[in-house]
């Protein structure tokens, strides 16, 4: 169960954490000696003259990957959840013989560490190299803030702060505001902070943390092929060249203007990892529609509007997805409380919008200079209510500007342009409008236009919003809910079966038309194209972002072709989840051209235009195959200072030699290296790829690792293309969000340091394993610790007990059922193995595996457990769990079974004999008749104390403190009901179809007469589950594959001595009931008895 109050908690016994920690240190260093995690491809020479096909016959490999982390900062618990993913997988997949290689490295292109290297640089200059005087100049800002907020008081009166944002002095979500506090958060000396002011710092400071981290935790992960991204490695960086190279050439990366996030104060394009808020949106297109001023309102002039605009034309400029309903246009909305300005466009136009909108404006080439802002007057929505507007391609060609509730200063340009035929919005407001003009302070005459029809469809008519607002019920502009189930529908409907009913373009399907509609009004110079993020986008460096028109250098993806094959390498994949695949597709439906290049940041140079770097998601899309030969050109060295065993320099690794090594493109002549070395390459990259799983959160569908297929798609020939992604949830820390600003957080670090690197590790994979959030609960990590350790105790005590167990031959019948119980756990374990589905691996070969050891531990206890199964039982069980928890698994490998050879070389266990399915059902129905046996006196004894407090009632003969016996009732055969629903579902059944046709069983019952008895449906339901489970004919014969007699016998010893019993009777239902004028024999009780379900009575002797 969750630890539901999301605080940590806090460990007061550790001496069994402590014994655990120092074994796990013993063992990581074991494991360190003797290099065990280091993978490489089988040597050239053993492999002459074979296929690739039948290299991994001989050979098999495993190669699987997650994303490598960004080192600005140590790695945190959620990290650690999504490489538990691979790492779990990797230790499988070694126990099935395979060459498991775990590879990591270090990603550091971008913005994020250079932002905050800058940040730091003005926050020295501020308060000091060593932050000395934060304290007061941090009063000094904030009595200037405070005497600002007064003098917007005195002069707007008091504000709303519940509404107000955040200032800069505000604390994020961390609880820190500036760079230098959140570098003191994570334990670093202020006194070294000055140093973070290099970025290179950085990349030399957290890749060791990292690796210590991993290191701590076991990670299986073969660290010579470490690497940092961008020149910091030049190994890498011509890797990187290589890959933009080919793609340029191949037409992948393109120039040309096209809309992007981007950030102004940082002056360039902001990418999915540039950014701190809002990763994974895009720009959203718009038509901005100019509606010239044609007669300001009462309101308006009292501003002076038409004074301060210095002769320009003013527009309201109205952001609209729907240009094809112009024509319907019957008034324009502005939000009556919003903030709107009149901008300066030129010296001949101006435009009233909100200021954001303005801002997003000049960045597309709509204002005279790039950037400038030209705001002439400020004022609220309200003073343009009543004024009179052209509306472009309307019916009605001047309109009035209204008031709307519902108009969002975050979205569009504020103004609003109202088609009251097709938009429900549009449609309740203008209405709630016309009932009631002098509430909402305006003249009629200004909200009478009716609804324009513009377009019919099939299932609304030509007036699509009014018959959606009747046909929902929807009473006013003020619900919104049904508001936006009536958008989408009218949207869709329009659109996908919509016909134009007016304009140019009549009789067109509106699908058509809207493009033409469109670039019609833009020919007219009464429309422009605008965009705007689709969201709040916050760069890393604190910028709100917005979309800009520039040309630049982009990754054309969603090109149709290169879509095409992504599309149909998807469908080819092992993706685990249904929810994954549908991301993925999803993904590929709407992704487009992505910006490749930036200007701030640390990266690669763009080979072909070296004022660019090579952005953060478009230099790490295929290092995977980085990996395979990392190795070879610098190990053991992650900024490639040291060349690796082949003595390659950076300036070897050409592009020709790339393509030779990943695309078996021809070797150069001449040539840069012997072509022995580039074959070495070849042989390690050829060897391991493709890769077989890439593991990420889920996020990171919709960028990188989409991108990573599209990379793959063009970079390498098909049999080199990733062979399965899986995806994972985020993980919550005592079932709440992990936040540091609460306390409710744990680094990977912290997690080994107060559990012990198995208990986390436990703790882990019994978290989840779907796309849902996951949950790391601190109670079960500290459970972990008690269960591992007496897990230990107990294994060393079986050893010096051994000589003292049952020897000989395994005769009894629990020995039987215990060996088959292993023997089925080992299956069951590895099948979840192989889903990747480690909660249920753990479940099945850690938790169930122990309940199975302790129910044939007791019902031994009169005759011992038997030496060689206990011994059979350790070593499964060790093997088993080691995947997860590899620790104190080695330990009790290689001290108690005594192994040569690390468990990390170890096979997975093959069960002794087949599993006898026959077994371990008569094992179940034991322990559940045992079950039965017990809970029958429980419900005895409760029914007695009931009868003491009823006068009238007969009284319960039967004393639970008096000697006592136990008759057990075993049936052959079923009561006549269940045979007559077991026979209405052998008619209803089609073994075709493998399916019931319930309906018609269930009149069939009605028929007899059984519909009506609660037993029956059911039991009806059960019977299915067990069709399901069995299968049909199985569950059709409707007998028990064992005789329950004698598995009653095998455990009448231990019933007699465990429930205190005189004696145990068994008899058959028709044996009891011709005893039932006897005393002792109940009808009524007999009557219950079921196959694999017997009856039990009680009786004092």
């Amino acid at each position: 169960m969750a630890n539901t109050d999301a605080k940590p908690i806090e460990l007061v016994q550790t001496g069994k954490r402590d014994y655990l920690i120092d074994l796990e240190k013993k063992y990581r260093a074991y494991w360190a000696e003797e290099k065990v995690f280091q993978v490489n491809a089988p040597d050239i020479a053993d492999v002459q003259g074979l296929s690739p096909a039948q290299i991994h016959e001989k050979y098999p490999k495993w190669f699987g990957t997650f994303p490598y982390p960004y080192m600005n900062g140590s790695l945190h618990l959620g990290h650690a959840f999504t490489i538990s993913k691979i790492e779990f997988a990797a230790g499988y997949q070694r126990m099935l013989g395979k060459r498991a290689l775990f590879p990591h490295g270090f990603h550091v292109t971008g913005m994020p560490i250079k932002a905050s290297a800058d940040k730091l640089i003005r926050e020295m200059e501020m308060f000091g190299p060593d932050f000395e005087n934060f304290d007061a100049v941090q009063q000094k800002l904030i009595e200037e803030a405070e005497e600002k907020e007064k003098a917007v008081v005195e002069r707007d009166g008091p504000v709303d702060k519940s509404k107000a944002k955040k200032g800069k002095l505000a604390a994020k979500s961390t609880g820190h505001v500036y760079q230098f506090q959140i570098l003191q958060s994570i334990d670093i000396p202020t006194a070294d902070i000055k140093k973070f002011a290099d970025p290179l710092h950085w990349l030399k400071h957290f890749p060791p943390i990292a690796i210590e981290d991993h290191t701590n935790f076991g990670s299986r992960i073969d660290w010579r092929r470490r690497f940092l991204t961008t020149p910091a490695n030049p190994y890498y960086d011509t890797f990187v060249r290589w890959q933009m190279n080919k793609l340029h050439k191949l037409g992948k990366i393109k120039f040309g203007e096209r809309y992007t996030i981007y950030s102004p104060k940082d002056g360039q394009p902001c990418m999915d990892h540039d950014r701190s808020d809002g990763e994974a949106l895009g720009p959203q297109e718009y038509t901005a529609v100019k509606m010239e001023v044609a007669e300001w309102g009462a309101a308006a002039q009292s501003a002076s509007i038409p004074d301060k605009v210095g002769g320009r034309k003013i527009f309201l400029v109205a952001a609209t997805l729907r240009p094809e309903t112009m024509y319907g246009q019957t008034n324009c909305f502005v939000g009556p409380t919003i903030k709107y300005g009149v901008f300066a466009m030129n010296d001949k136009e101006a435009f009233i919008c909100t200021y954001r909108a303005a801002r997003n404006m000049a960045f597309q080439g709509i204002t005279q200079s790039r950037g400038e802002i030209n705001q002439l007057m400020e004022f609220d929505g309200s003073i343009l209510v009543g004024t009179r507007v052209k509306a472009p391609f309307a019916i009605h060609p001047e309109v009035y500007v209204l008031p709307m509730e519902n108009v969002l200063p975050t979205k569009g340009t504020g103004v609003v342009t109202s088609v009251p035929s097709d938009s429900p919005d549009d449609c309740a407001t203008l209405s709630d409008l016309a009932k009631k003009p002098a509430f909402y302070g305006i003249e009629a005459s200004w909200a009478a236009i009716p609804p324009v029809p513009v377009l019919s469809t099939p299932t609304y008519g030509d007036l699509i919003a009014p018959a959606l607002i009747k046909s929902m019920k929807i009473q006013s502009q003020k619900d919104v809910k049904q508001l936006a189930e009536a958008k989408e529908i009218a949207y869709k409907e329009g659109f996908y079966n919509g016909v134009m009913l007016v304009g140019e373009f009549k009789g067109m399907k509106v699908e058509e038309a809207k493009p033409k509609v469109r670039e019609r009004m833009i020919e007219a110079e009464l429309a422009m194209a605008y965009a705007e993020p689709e969201g709040l986008i916050i760069s890393r460096s604190a910028d709100e972002c917005v979309v800009a028109l520039m040309d630049q250098w982009y990754l054309d993806y969603g090109e149709a072709g290169w879509r095409a094959e992504t599309e149909r390498l998807v469908s080819n994949m092992e993706l685990y989840q249904t929810e994954t695949r549908h991301s993925f597709e999803k993904t590929l439906g709407w992704l487009n051209k992505w910006a490749c290049a930036r200007t701030y940041g640390l990266g690669s140079q763009l080979p072909w235009d070296p004022q660019f770097l090579v952005e953060s998601l478009s230099d790490s899309t295929i290092y995977m195959s980085y990996y395979t030969v990392a190795q070879l050109l610098h190990e053991d060295s992650i900024d490639g200072s040291k060349p690796g065993p082949l003595g390659i320099t950076p300036d070897q690794m050409t592009d020709e030699i790339w393509e030779y090594i990943f695309c078996s493109g021809p070797f150069p002549s001449p040539s840069p290296l012997p072509r022995e070395k580039a074959d070495a390459l070849k042989h390690e990259f050829d060897y391991f790829y493709p890769l077989d799983i890439r593991s990420s959160a889920k996020d990171l569908v919709p960028n990188h690792l989409t991108f990573c297929l599209y990379n793959h798609v063009a970079l390498f020939p098909e049999d080199k293309r990733p062979r399965s992604m899986r995806t994972n949830g985020h993980l919550l820390l005592n079932g709440k969000k992990m936040s540091k600003s609460t306390g409710n957080s744990l680094s990977l670090r912290e997690a080994t340091n107060k559990f012990g690197a198995d208990a986390t590790r436990l703790t882990l994979a019994d978290a989840g394993d779907g796309v849902e959030d996951a949950n790391f609960d601190e109670k079960s990590a500290n459970a972990n610790i008690l269960r591992v350790h007496t897990l230990v105790l107990w294994c060393e005590e079986m050893l010096k007990e051994a000589p003292n167990l049952r020897q000989g031959p395994k005769t009894s019948y629990h020995d039987k059922v215990f060996e088959h119980e292993i023997n089925d756990l080992i299956n069951i374990t590895q099948s979840h193995y192989e889903a990747l589905n480690y909660k249920d691996a753990l479940k099945y070969g850690f938790y169930e595996l122990q309940t199975s050891r302790d129910w044939y531990r007791e019902v031994t206890s009169d005759i011992s457990m038997h030496a060689d199964l206990v011994m059979y039982w350790i070593r499964v069980a060790t093997l088993l769990i080691s995947p997860i928890a590899p620790h104190f698994s080695e330990h009790i490998y290689r001290t108690f079974l005594r192994s040569p050879t690390s468990i990390q070389r170890a096979l997975w266990p093959t069960p002794s004999t087949p599993v006898d399915v026959t077994t371990i059902e008569s094992g179940v129905y034991m322990r559940g008749t045992i079950k039965t046996i017990r809970d029958a006196e429980t419900t005895l004894v409760k029914l007695l104390t009931k009868s003491k407090g009823k006068g009238g009632a007969k009284p319960v003969s039967y004393d639970p403190r008096k000697p006592k016996s136990v008759r057990v009732y075993v049936a052959t055969t079923f009561p006549e009901w269940q045979e007559t629903c077991v026979q209405v579902i052998r008619e209803c059944y089609d073994a075709g179809t493998d399916k019931v046709d319930d309906a018609r069983a269930r009149t069939m019952l009605g028929e007899r007469g059984l519909i009506k008895d609660k037993r029956v449906m059911p039991f009806f339901q059960e019977f299915k589950k067990r069709m399901a489970q069995f299968g049909a004919q199985t569950a059709f014969r409707r007998t028990l594959p064992f005789s329950e007699r004698e598995i009653l016998a095998e455990v009448t010893p231990y019933l007699r001595k465990s429930l205190n019993l005189v004696d145990v009777e068994i008899f058959s239902t028709e044996d009891a009931l011709e005893r039932q004028e006897q005393e002792g024999f109940t009808k009524s009780i007999i009557d219950t008895a079921e196959p694999g379900n017997p009856a039990v009575q009680y009786r004092n002797v």
